[in-house]
């Protein structure tokens, strides 16, 4: 077993493809309320998005899902969605527009490594979005693992980042 393949560590998730139950919906919330750019639509069943000009990130189709309800919670399927923003200030921007945009969170939560606001699309996809501390500040046990928790984090905070 010693000779499997590791992955080079510039390896990346290039995208991830959500079925969403109505297209115009999905668009709206990754959009509008995200701050993703629509790329293309497919045959008005599938929509891609992209931050910064990237040919997707997201990919939304309705093939199988067309107005159907969302999976339920317990059940096995995709947990969330995590999307990584560059710094901080970012995540409170977006944090700033959920919250002028009256779109509940589910949760945020400080896991040392990085801060994270949780919520649910509105097909009751989560997504996770966060920002990761610098990895010099990483907390570590004594054996050198990473030491990673989940404290709860008052999503207020971050709008310090403004003053």
């Amino acid at each position: 077993m010693s000779n499997i393949f590791k992955l080079p560590s510039e390896t990346k998730i290039g995208h991830v493809h959500l079925k969403v139950s109505n297209l115009q919906r999905s668009i709206d919330f990754y959009c509008g309320v995200l701050g993703f750019e629509l790329t293309f639509i497919q045959d008005g069943r599938a929509a891609f998005v992209s931050a910064g000009g990237y040919h997707h990130h997201i990919g939304l189709n309705v093939w199988y899902s067309e107005n159907l309800p969302p999976s339920p919670k317990k059940s096995v399927g995709l947990f969330h969605t995590a999307i990584l923003l560059p710094t901080r200030k970012d995540l409170a921007q977006l944090y700033k527009q959920l919250k002028e945009a009256n779109y509940p969170l589910t949760s945020a939560y400080d896991h040392g490594v990085s801060e994270a606001l949780y919520l649910d699309d509105p097909d009751k996809n989560g997504v996770e979005l966060y920002w990761d501390r610098p990895q010099d500040q990483w907390p570590t046990h004594e054996d050198g693992l990473l030491y990673m928790y989940s404290d709860k984090l008052d999503p207020e905070i971050l709008l310090k980042e403004f003053e």
